[in-house]
């Protein structure tokens, strides 16, 4: 028998995708989806990620994404803290971001070094999102204490040079499967370098949309007529990396499996 498929990272929670939950989890169950990482962004969608959690597929995630930490309220660890505490999960979507100039970075670090060590201190896996700040978060990394179960670095985009020292510091590497789209072939060619022990897959749907060639399942936005991803285009993703990879799918499958495991064992339900 094949091994099913993990989504080591999504946003099944959201708004978007609400008119299509239903069938979106129909999908899911036809795909032989097994297990999907679910990440909050803020206190604000934390409990929509816990209410996915009737989900049997469905592991949440918990955390502060870099984009919103201006809107944290003063008891936004507490509130962190308790969300934890309810359901089995893990921490993310969490991170460091300069794409965007207007947020406070120093803000940022901050923010993103007390949810690592929470991490840490719960051996929790922690998903980072990192844009053009790739040192400071490798600088981090290695002066703040790390979750011993890992951390995965969602839609990876660093530096090849930066593969084998985050490796060391136990990073694991999720391809996407907007990276199939011709412009990104830079930032796939990197997953080559990636040892198939540390590599994860994931839709990160809502967004990052395969090449439409490639879309199993299509959905749209209801107010913006604009493509969404579908979860349950993960089996898709799985093929670009197979092809990507040069592997056999099942082998790919078997490896992924394995490593989610490594990550994701502790929150897994039985």
């Amino acid at each position: 028998m094949s091994p099913g498929l993990n989504d080591a990272h999504n946003h099944l929670h959201d708004e978007r995708l609400r008119p299509y939950r239903e069938r979106i989890m129909e999908d899911v169950a036809k795909e032989g989806i097994l297990r999907m990482v679910v990440n909050g962004s803020s206190e604000s969608d934390w409990p929509e990620v816990i209410e996915m959690t009737c989900h049997p597929q469905v592991i949440a995630s918990f955390g502060y994404h870099p984009w919103y930490v201006s809107e944290r309220t003063a008891e936004w660890q507490s509130v962190l803290i308790r969300s934890l505490e309810q359901v089995p999960s893990g921490i993310g979507e969490i991170g460091l971001d300069r794409w965007i100039k207007d947020f406070d970075f120093k803000q940022q670090q901050e923010v993103f070094a007390w949810q690592l060590r929470l991490a840490a201190e719960r051996n929790l896996p922690a998903s980072i999102h990192c844009l053009q700040a790739w040192g400071t978060l490798l600088e981090t990394l290695r002066n703040e204490p790390r979750p011993a179960c890992g951390f995965v670095l969602h839609s990876f985009g660093g530096p090849v040079e930066m593969i084998e020292p985050l490796t060391r510091l136990g990073a694991y590497f999720s391809l996407p499967g907007y990276f199939a789209h011709e412009r990104k072939r830079r930032q796939r060619e990197k997953f080559r370098h990636v040892p198939l022990e540390r590599l994860l897959i994931e839709t990160d749907a809502p967004d990052q949309l395969l090449p439409e060639e490639s879309v199993q399942y299509p959905l749209t936005n209801p107010t913006s007529g604009k493509p969404l991803n579908h979860p349950a285009n993960i089996g898709a993703v799985y093929r670009f990396a197979a092809e990507l990879l040069e592997m056999p799918m099942e082998q790919l499958a078997q490896q992924i499996e394995s490593n989610f495991k490594k990550v994701f064992g502790g929150l897994i339900k039985s």
